[in-house]
């Protein structure tokens, strides 16, 4: 059995934690004969074994016939195509299956999402920030659906900017059906769609909150245009702040609930932005964080990447970037925060807090005022505690 072979039957078993899956995959030789047995020894249970030794033919089939097509891949998270940004997550994916350039899921990646019902204001401004940001050197990364996901995706196009759709389904279905061309644009112009399901798996509403985080952990920064309080752009926002990217939020009309959700995450601490420059000059045009092992001889020297982009690469060392008492600091607001209200949410004694709260001060992340401390700086990894999105 193929190594290819054992990712796309461990890919099928239900239930399996992908964190399992690889570390299954990685503890079963290939070109050998497995057996149930030696499938248990690997941490598979009975019930898994099972399933992955009888996994229906045609779902194998299926899925070795679309990576048979020319312009389908397969990434493992192993293969060293496999987006670094993706592998800092969570809960990555352990296989990506891919229709188009695989070599653009390493640009820098800004998302763009929001309603699939918009309205013509977040229309106009989603064409707007998906144009702006591919003149600013991003790729713009997003789900596919009606409304601002199509706009972005096609807006990418239009400013001759590349584009990555992120589905819910397996690839060989398109969802929604109508956006049939415009995946297939998308591919001829040097993008790509990507799934983490088997190309035979159909559009569940499962798959979509799970999709998310992709979408975000693709993107340096995620950008939510419209977005009512119960709208799965929310979702993709949470799973951005959770794996420490910024959040960025259009401001919009008062009373109206295309903009209820997005002026609820400006309340959270999301950057309200009026400008894509404005999340270029956050998120960093053109830098790119190198895995802290990167190789010695050129740790010390910027390198040139990507050929004509000329992107710097830098890679600090985690004693260089780390924030002090981020615990005290994601509690002390932009609005006057007195030290009893900071100690109490982050569930420490005054007299530490106060402590703390000097060398925040002395470091420039707050400043004290009448009556507490403001934040004077923002840190995209420090998100005030107990908010629930």
């Amino acid at each position: 059995m193929t190594q290819e072979e054992i990712w796309l039957r461990l890919a099928a078993i239900r239930g399996l934690r992908n964190k399992n899956r690889i570390t299954v995959a990685h503890g079963l030789p290939a070109d050998c004969r497995l057996t149930a047995s030696l499938l248990q020894q690997c941490g598979l249970t009975q019930e898994q074994a099972h399933s992955f030794l009888h996994i229906p033919s045609q779902t194998l089939a299926a899925a070795l016939s679309w990576l048979a097509e020319p312009g389908n891949q397969m990434l493992t998270i192993d293969d060293p195509a496999y987006p670094f940004l993706l592998t800092q997550i969570a809960d990555p994916p352990p296989i990506l299956f891919i229709a188009g350039k695989v070599s653009v899921l390493e640009t820098p990646q800004i998302s763009i999402v929001g309603s699939r019902q918009c309205s013509a204001y977040g229309e106009f401004w989603g064409n707007y920030f998906a144009g702006g940001l591919v003149h600013c050197g991003y790729t713009i990364t997003s789900g596919l659906a009606l409304g601002i996901d199509g706009i972005a995706h096609q807006a990418a196009l239009d400013t001759e900017g590349h584009t990555i759709a992120v589905l819910g389904c397996g690839l060989a279905h398109t969802h929604p059906r109508r956006h049939q061309r415009l995946r297939a644009q998308i591919i001829e112009r040097g993008g790509a769609i990507i799934s983490e399901l088997l190309p035979s798996e159909p559009a569940m509403p499962v798959h979509f909150p799970r999709r998310n985080r992709i979408i975000s952990g693709l993107s340096r920064g995620t950008l939510v245009v419209e977005a009512s309080l119960r709208s799965g752009s929310l979702i993709t926002a949470r799973c951005a702040l959770e794996q420490g990217r910024e959040v960025f939020a259009l401001p919009g009309a008062l009373g109206t609930d295309f903009s209820a959700g997005t002026h609820w995450l400006i309340q959270q601490g999301a950057y309200l932005v009026t400008e894509p420059k404005d999340i270029a000059e956050v998120v960093g045009s053109g830098l790119q964080w190198l895995p802290a092992g990167a190789e010695g001889d050129e740790k010390d020297s910027p390198r040139i990447v990507n050929g004509s982009q000329q992107e710097l690469n830098i890679c600090a060392q985690d004693s260089e970037v780390e924030l002090p008492f981020a615990d005290v600091l994601a509690n002390v607001g932009y609005e006057v925060t007195p030290v009893d209200v900071v100690a109490e949410r982050a569930g420490q004694p005054v007299p530490d807090v106060v402590v703390k709260l000097l060398d925040l001060e002395l470091a420039g992340w707050i400043a004290a005022v009448s009556g507490g401390y403001v934040r004077t700086r923002r840190a995209g990894h420090v998100r005030r505690t107990n908010v629930l999105v």
